[in-house]
């Protein structure tokens, strides 16, 4: 055997680093996503904090720089700033860029940086960016590679989402760039917006580059639907897409995961829509003055939005506290997995009701077309659901020492920042820089994914050889 001491050395910075690099990956590929993307938000920190983003070329204060290049990598869209005249063109070209790098996601990101470094998808890359789509091969034992996207198609998957992100964009971008010129925009301008927007929606940020954000679009349903559009294209996750523009013909080959997704996120877009009929049609402040139509097109905008779009028509703190409250519910289930939207996935909350239906009809399995679910991905959904709801609660205790504010505002801008969702009561812009901080944090555990700070923190998992004596505690 050879004695590493004797090991050929990098010839080069760029050998070394790509070596270092390798080495790292082959440790720990979460930890290594952690640490890219923990970079990005610190390069972006200093980007936002030069005098040339903003739009009066001053220095933009530490917390509110950092705040920035937090909620755009992590693709939030909650703001300290007035996002719209606060930053230059130098600015909101950043804003851009940002959301689409976060938008691609932790694990994906992490596989392209070490392609470009290591000039090669190896294994390790395949992993890396295949756990983004399936974080139960993190765990131990068999997985269903059907589930997701299989290893061999990793590759295919990642060319996937560098296509599938900039054919959504650029679809947006054509539908609503003439509403935009309608409203008097100059062609430059309306170019710019459109980008700017579609780039929001598709990434599910929810920033606005006018003064008013939605206001002058409030009432043109072909704009709103192409930003729902987008949203909704992005929340499904890339996986999701990968598989529909693979086999759209043959719905019945969709994979587990990828009919799951497509059911609960129907299913809560219809029970959104339904909640904001039953509880703001009659609030004057919000849907109490329109018909019939415009309150139900209204409320799906509202639904699909607080799954983690961030794009709202009206005031949120407007809306009455059973309102609040719903929303707040829809903001924490966020969207698909492996997407730009945030949130503990709508498959956690599928496994849950399944896990409960099966409880309530005696089975000793969960079961879901056809499928079989093995008991892991529930212990696996129940970490990620108390890891959120941990967050969420530490988050908001702190803000409500530091602020005073109402509890109810609290939870709402906590909730969105965790979800990544972007809406907020006003309370946000309103924060000292130490709630801010706060709320930076709490975007950045949402974005990084509960399952890979887990796989970070833990880096390996031992093994038990043996087994102790069973006991049931009372549970109930």
């Amino acid at each position: 055997m050879a004695d590493p001491a004797f090991a050929p050395r990098p010839t080069s910075w760029y050998a070394w680093l790509r070596d270092s690099v390798d080495s790292l990956v082959r440790r720990s590929p979460s930890r290594f996503a952690i640490l890219v993307f923990t970079a990005l938000v610190m390069v972006f920190t200093l980007l936002f904090s030069l005098p040339i983003a903003t739009a009066d070329r001053t220095v933009t204060p530490l917390h509110d720089a950092l705040f920035t290049a937090v909620s755009v990598i992590c693709v939030t869209g909650l703001a300290t700033v007035d996002m719209a005249t606060h930053w230059s063109a130098f600015g909101n070209v950043l804003v851009v860029v940002g959301v689409n790098i976060g938008g691609v996601g932790v694990l994906t990101l992490a596989s392209l940086m070490g392609m470009v470094i290591s000039r090669r998808l190896g294994l390790r890359a395949r992993l890396m960016a295949a756990s983004d789509t399936n974080p139960s091969r993190i765990h131990a034992g068999p997985v269903n590679e059907g589930q997701a996207i299989r290893l061999g198609e990793v590759g295919n998957l990642l060319v996937t989402v560098a296509i599938s992100a900039f054919v959504i964009e650029l679809v947006v971008t054509a539908l609503i760039f003439p509403r935009i010129l309608a409203v008097g925009a100059p062609a430059g301008e309306a170019l710019w917006q459109s980008v700017y927007y579609s780039a929001m929606a598709f990434t599910n940020s929810g920033f606005s580059p006018n003064v008013g954000g939605l206001a002058p679009f409030a009432g043109d349903y072909w704009f709103l639907s192409a930003l729902m559009l987008g949203a909704f294209l992005g929340s499904l996750g890339f996986p999701v897409i990968y598989a529909i523009a693979r086999g759209w013909r043959s719905p019945r080959r969709w994979s587990l995961h990828v009919k799951l997704t497509l059911f609960t996120t129907v299913a809560l877009l219809v029970a959104g829509v339904a909640m904001y009929i039953a509880l703001e049609f009659d609030n004057p402040k919000t849907f109490g003055s329109l018909n019939a139509g415009d309150t139900i097109f209204q409320s799906l905008f509202m639904s699909v939005m607080t799954r983690s779009g961030g794009f709202a028509t009206i005031n949120i703190s407007d809306l009455n506290g059973s309102s609040l409250l719903a929303t707040d519910m829809l903001m924490f289930i966020g969207g698909g997995s492996a997407s730009t939207a945030g949130g503990i996935k709508v498959t956690t909350l599928a496994i849950l009701f399944l896990a409960a239906f099966a409880e309530a009809s005696g089975r000793s399995q969960m079961e879901a077309f056809g499928r079989r679910i093995p008991g892991d991905i529930l212990r696996l959904a129940v970490s990620v659901v108390l890891w959120g709801a941990t967050t969420v609660a530490v988050s908001s205790m702190l803000i409500l020492h530091i602020s005073d504010a109402p509890f109810d505002l609290v939870l709402f801008d906590v909730i969105s920042a965790f979800a990544t969702c972007g809406l907020s009561t006003g309370l946000t812009g309103d924060l000292p820089p130490s709630g801010v901080y706060v709320l930076a944090a709490t975007m950045f555990m949402g974005r990084i994914g509960t399952v890979t700070l887990a796989a970070a923190l833990a880096a390996s998992q031992s093994r038990q050889l043996f087994s102790r004596p069973e006991e049931r505690p009372i549970v109930g």
